[in-house]
């Protein structure tokens, strides 16, 4: 792999990353001197579906460009095998670090290990890939977003002591921690799940589908938790044409400017917020750190991959309701006052 890279980079990342991650800025210091062989960092996404990896592509991106990185992203549709592919043709161009935001987690544990054979540190963005000794998992708290999405159909005031589950696929292992978080609330309200589904691919046409095709059990249902703001868009079209969108609680995640605007217009009660921002950055910091030999820092957590303790970055989510979105979502510049009020301009604040 590429030599002589400056241990400053090293250790102004270390500094500013101990300072508060994901709030730091390049420094001349830190970035790799003119004449030296270029970081070369594999990004690997597993689809655009979901609104929110646009940002945390561009966040990363221009994170590690302003350390003098390269970053040579790829999209594999959904497909795990063209995943597998991406790597591969990562992996043959030698890369320094290849960071992964994994379609099926329990399927890439051959290739990352093939990377890692050549030297090439692996950084599993978002979500974790299953027995793999990757060099880094970075995410946010997900079982703390089942917690927040369940408590927020209980403070709605749900009409009727059932709920609807619409969740991701089972090979996101993320979506096993949000239910895992949902239930523990769920149950200790004595609130029953009486139907749900795991849509493939993040697909919010299946959410929508499962609210035409089972009209009696969502008419029983006091609230419906969507895995994402995608499924909720698809599900709150669907209660629309029912004339349910309102009299039923629904949640969601990502804070997508469309759930921000069902928010203010009263057809979602909440998202969760996940500084994508803060992620993007953090990691794009992370991946020059180990592109460079540097060390994490004992500050670093560890979680179990199923195999191997692996080094873990978690970041908190933050709760979104009608009473905070200005303050959280406006105010931070994630959205923008305009657009979230733009089908309810006279509820838009001065």
């Amino acid at each position: 792999m590429k030599k002589g890279r400056r241990l400053t980079v090293i250790f102004c990342l270390l500094s500013a990353l101990l300072a508060g991650c994901g709030n730091t800025q390049a420094e001349n210091t830190g970035k790799v001197e003119t004449g030296q062989d270029k970081i070369q960092i594999g990004m690997c996404f597993d689809s655009f579906v979901i609104e929110r990896w646009q940002r945390d592509r561009d966040v990363f991106v221009s994170t590690a460009k302003e350390y003098g990185a390269e970053v040579n992203v790829q999209n594999a549709n959904g497909e795990v095998e063209e995943q597998i592919k991406q790597i591969e043709y990562f992996i043959n161009k030698q890369m320094d670090v290849i960071v992964i935001i994994s379609i099926d987690g329990s399927r890439l544990k051959d290739v990352v290990q093939k990377a890692k054979v050549q030297g090439i540190k692996i950084i599993c963005y978002d979500r974790i890939i299953k027995d793999a000794d990757a060099d880094l998992y970075i995410s946010f708290d997900n079982e703390a977003v089942g917690t927040m999405m369940a408590e927020a159909l209980v403070d709605s005031g749900l009409k009727t002591d059932e709920v609807i589950m619409l969740q991701g696929p089972v090979t996101d292992n993320n979506v096993e921690l949000v239910r895992n978080g949902f239930m523990k609330v769920m149950n200790q309200y004595n609130i029953d799940v009486i139907g749900g589904i795991n849509a493939d691919g993040w697909k919010p046409e299946i959410a929508g589908n499962y609210i035409y095709e089972n009209s009696s059990m969502v008419n029983k249902a006091g609230g419906i938790m969507c895995g994402n703001d995608s499924l909720a868009t698809s599900v709150v079209h669907a209660l629309a044409e029912k004339r349910l969108a309102g009299k039923i609680a629904v949640v969601g995640q990502d804070a997508e400017l469309e759930a921000c605007q069902r928010i203010v217009e009263g057809t979602q009660v909440m998202t969760v917020y996940k500084p994508v921002e803060k992620l993007a950055q953090a990691a794009a910091e992370y991946a020059i750190i180990l592109a460079n030999g540097g060390d994490l820092g004992s500050d670093v957590k560890k979680i179990n991959d199923g195999t191997y303790d692996i080094p873990y970055v978690v970041l908190e989510p933050i709760s979104v309701n009608i009473d905070n979105i200005n303050e959280v979502i406006i105010n931070s510049g994630f959205h923008l006052k305009e657009d979230v009020y733009l089908n309810v301009p006279d509820k838009m604040p001065n």
